[in-house]
């Protein structure tokens, strides 16, 4: 079937008015099919990186190229150079079109990452977490800015999952290892109380689902293979993943937000399984049954988590029909009905 058979209504119409430029153009791109060449496609772009939420973070940033303080950019969140790169990459702004998004990335880049492939919060290998790796690695693949850098990255990634190459954290002489945050394979995680982040395995199985396929080196592939058991090793809709400090799961996980940063929802679950080609899985038919059920009459998310006052730009009221909530929902059922 189409995949907009699973609406209740069809609201594209909706996210392409013009109040709203930037869901305007990811609509066009995403759910429209518009190729890049397309002058309404262009159009929209442009006038996404002009006004609204992307134009209001730019802005923001000072002239050396990061937001708020110099540094690594993790602190404050949720406006410091780390957040505004995350969410400028949600809302489709590109470092092609504007050199601002450019100069944000590279000087996350030369901050933020070490000489060994670690996104850190504080400037030192031992800074590192899955959900943060995870996070940059994606975003910067979406927004265009493809640094020669993000090979390393990316293989640290890969192996901080799989445990290739990599010592025990209490190996304090070792060149590599894991730290008190990052603390094993298997996206064990000093924050989850050292057992496996079912959170940072979403980011990280999500920036390699960005990360084209070509790209993909036999260690990628191992790392995809672990986190795919891992995440599908139990049901997704019932989100049965290790708690570290809790006997159940967090509600979050049935709170479908925007922006998404380091909490992570069952929709950006589905995401990065369907963009890993896990579509036709029969162990995502609850998870996406759970996705169509949230949908009001007029075929439309609302918006259940956010980080309202908190960031740069606030998107809307809480429990209310949302545009980016439902353009993040449409963009999973639509790639989910795919061969």
């Amino acid at each position: 079937m189409a995949w907009q058979d699973q609406l209740n209504g069809d609201p594209r119409g909706w996210l392409l008015e013009p109040d709203a430029p930037g869901v305007r153009y990811l609509a066009l791109r995403d759910l429209l099919d518009r190729p890049p060449e397309d002058p309404e496609l262009r159009v929209a772009q442009a006038e996404a990186h002009a006004q609204g939420p992307i134009a209001a973070i730019l802005a923001a940033m000072n002239e050396a190229g990061c937001w708020v303080e110099p540094g690594p950019g993790y602190n404050p969140k949720y406006r410091s150079t780390v957040w505004a790169i995350i969410l400028l990459a949600q809302l489709g702004a590109s470092a092609r079109l504007d050199e601002r998004v450019a100069q944000g990335c590279a000087y996350l880049l030369d901050h933020a990452l070490t000489a060994g492939g670690q996104f850190t919060t504080n400037g030192a290998p031992s800074g590192t977490v899955d959900c943060l790796q995870g996070n940059l690695c994606a975003a910067l693949l979406d927004l265009g800015y493809d640094d020669p850098r993000l090979e390393v990255a990316f293989d640290w990634m890969a192996r901080t999952v799989t445990g290739e190459g990599i010592a025990p954290a209490a190996d304090r002489g070792a060149t590599v290892r894991y730290y008190a945050g990052k603390c094993g394979s298997g996206f064990a995680c000093g924050a989850n109380n050292k057992l496996p982040c079912a959170w940072g395995a979403v980011k990280v199985m999500l920036a390699f689902g960005r990360l084209p396929a070509e790209r993909h080196t036999p260690l990628i592939e191992r790392a995809i293979a672990q986190g795919v058991a891992f995440l599908l090793g139990t049901d997704p809709a019932r989100a049965e993943y290790p708690t570290g400090y809790s006997d159940k799961p967090s509600g979050n996980w049935w709170k479908f937000g925007f922006p998404v940063f380091y909490v992570t929802d069952l929709l950006q679950n589905v995401e990065a399984l369907v963009r890993l080609g896990y579509q036709n899985d029969p162990r995502l038919a609850d998870a996406l049954a759970l996705i169509r059920a949230k949908q009001d009459a007029q075929g439309r998310w609302a918006l259940d988590y956010d980080y309202s006052g908190k960031t740069w730009v606030d998107f809307g009221g809480k429990k209310q029909p949302n545009k980016w909530v439902t353009l993040r929902a449409l963009r999973v059922l639509k790639e989910a009905e795919k061969d």
